[in-house]
């Protein structure tokens, strides 16, 4: 039996279908949960919801909800009873990066990341593919499921958007979901999907990270400011890497009461989701793979001396960061 069909097999029987996300959803995950719904429709499922908490601010995604009206839910707790069968996809543990209830009990697992503590009816974790849209490319295949072409256009977005244009984790396997989604594929929603507009907001954050670098040997750490533009942490992160002589790069910002943060590593021996959850893990939640890595911590605001605490802070957070990066040399 086939992983795919054994997914099939659980939702059979099912009259309803959650798909939580994880906070904040990207492309993969947008794409992913938007195959396994195709996947739960083929299987009999009646109803089916996509619900996520955080914010949908990357240009990218925004787009990408837009053009294929992708219906999303606000999560609350509520949804969890109010379903017969629960799916994570792009991500494993319940309270992980996530509002879900530590406790819940989670049907189906369909991720890439690397996770301790998974439990579910069916899980299908693959650390060495560079998407979790590549399972739910094969799951397709397998089920002989033709996808529509918002559906392949937005999972072959997903696959580009987590593989950094098929440069970063990429596996044989992303190349071959690619050439069986491209005869599907509409090619106008394509191209305007890899070419939408930078928000004045994302700019201002991207300006700031560029501005604020701190370098010491290959480690690059840079505070964005105060933005509401999530997304443009990973892109700094993202364009920093390619600094001359950079192999490390950790980008933070404030938004809202949390400091976030985003980390890209091109260097084999530092594990930047280590590094993270190794530093400030016990203050909030971080984590991610070798090399990508984000997370937050709480940072409530306090107008008084508002802009002396963000000083002090940013310095203390950078050093923390370049005393740690330390070690893992």
């Amino acid at each position: 039996m086939t992983r795919a069909q054994q997914v099939v097999d659980h939702l059979q029987n099912q009259e309803s279908l959650l798909i939580v996300c994880h906070n904040n959803p990207d492309p993969d995950y947008l794409a992913s949960a938007l195959a396994l719904k195709r996947i739960g429709e083929y299987a009999g499922v009646e109803t089916i919801t996509i619900a996520y908490n955080g914010g949908i601010s990357h240009q990218q995604n925004r787009a990408l909800v837009n053009h294929l009206d992708i219906p999303l839910a606000n999560f609350e707790n509520e949804l969890l009873e109010k379903h017969d069968s629960v799916a994570f996809v792009d991500h494993s543990v319940p309270g992980e990066n996530n509002d879900v209830p530590s406790t819940a009990d989670i049907d189906i697992v369909l991720d890439h990341h690397p996770a301790t503590h998974v439990t579910a009816d069916v899980i299908d974790r693959r650390v060495n593919v560079g998407s979790t849209a590549t399972i739910l490319v094969e799951y397709l295949h397998d089920l002989q499921i033709i996808p529509e072409s918002d559906l392949a256009t937005a999972l072959l977005i997903g696959i580009r958007s987590d593989t950094l244009g098929f440069t970063r984790k990429v596996s044989a396997q992303e190349y071959a979901a690619a050439e069986y989604l491209h005869p599907f594929i509409d090619q106008a929603l394509f191209t305007n999907l890899l070419n939408v507009p930078y928000t004045p907001e994302t700019i201002d954050a991207l300006s700031e990270a560029i501005e604020n670098r701190k370098i010491q040997q290959s480690s690059l750490i840079s505070f964005a400011g105060e933005t509401t533009e999530r997304d443009a942490l990973p892109q700094a992160a993202d364009f920093l890497l390619n600094l001359q002589g950079i192999d490390i790069a950790v980008v933070f910002g404030v938004i809202n009461d949390e400091v976030q943060f985003s980390a890209r590593s091109a260097d084999p021996a530092t594990n930047v989701g280590e590094l993270l959850d190794q530093t400030f893990g016990s203050m909030g939640s971080l984590g991610g793979h070798h090399q990508m890595a984000g997370g937050c911590v709480p940072f409530p605001k306090d107008d008084e001396d508002y802009d002396e605490i963000i000083k002090i802070a940013t310095s203390l957070i950078t050093n923390r960061l370049f005393r740690e990066l330390a070690d893992f040399r």
